[in-house]
Formats: C-alpha cells, structure tokens, sequence
C-alpha cells in the first residue's frame, strides 16, 4: 500500500474526517459544497504551477464530493430533479477536466458552487 507523504493532504483528510463525523444533514451539505469549490482551486492552482498529481488528486475529490452531493438529494421534492440535473452536468464537466483541462470551466463550476453554498447555508 502506498501512504500519502504529503502533510496538508493528511491534515486535509483528518480535517474532513473529524467533521464528517457526527455531522448533520445540512453540515453534510455544506462540507461537499465547499470540497468541490476548494478542490477545484486546488486543481486550477496546480494546472498553473504544472503539478498534474496534485491536480488529478484534486479533481477526484471533487468528483467524489460531486457524486455525493447527487446521492443525497431526495428527486421527490420540487428542487430534486434540478440538484440532480446541477450534480450530474458539474461531474462530468470536471471529469472531461481530467483528460483536457479547462481552467475557465472549472473556475465557473468553482464559483457557481460557492454561490449555492452561500445561498443554501446562509453565510
């Protein structure tokens, strides 16, 4: 098994891991809106400075944050099919991002997502 060496993404792993833990719904919600805005600054970040580890890692945290967003949405209310619709389109954006990156993209999906975050959790 090969163990990740590199400091912040272990403090970023326990950071989620301790949230995560004993979370409610709606923190649940506004942990995965802000790791698919903060791995997609991660990524774009890591596009410029040429680290493609760094921003492949990036991008599957996005994705996985992405796919559990549509998990969790419940398509029997009135906004369910759209979330779903929102999810599934960002997703696939950003894993077309994985073979051809596209910085502008993924910084509009960045903002978008920030901007539900500010609206769904009141900050």
């Amino acid at each position: 098994m090969r163990y990740n060496r590199d400091p912040g993404e272990a403090y970023r792993r326990v950071d989620f891991e301790a949230r995560v833990h004993g979370a409610n719904p709606r923190q649940l919600v506004d942990l995965c809106l802000e790791q698919v805005a903060g791995s997609l600054g991660r990524a774009i970040y890591a596009d410029k400075t040429g680290d493609n580890a760094a921003k492949s890692a990036a991008l599957t945290r996005a994705v996985s944050a992405l796919t559990a967003l549509q998990m969790g949405v419940d398509s029997q209310t009135p906004t369910g099919p759209a979330l779903i619709q929102l999810y599934q389109s960002a997703r696939r954006t950003v894993l077309d991002s994985a073979l051809r990156f596209d910085g502008a993209k993924m910084d509009t999906i960045r903002k978008d997502f920030l901007e539900i975050r500010q609206a769904m959790m009141g900050h």
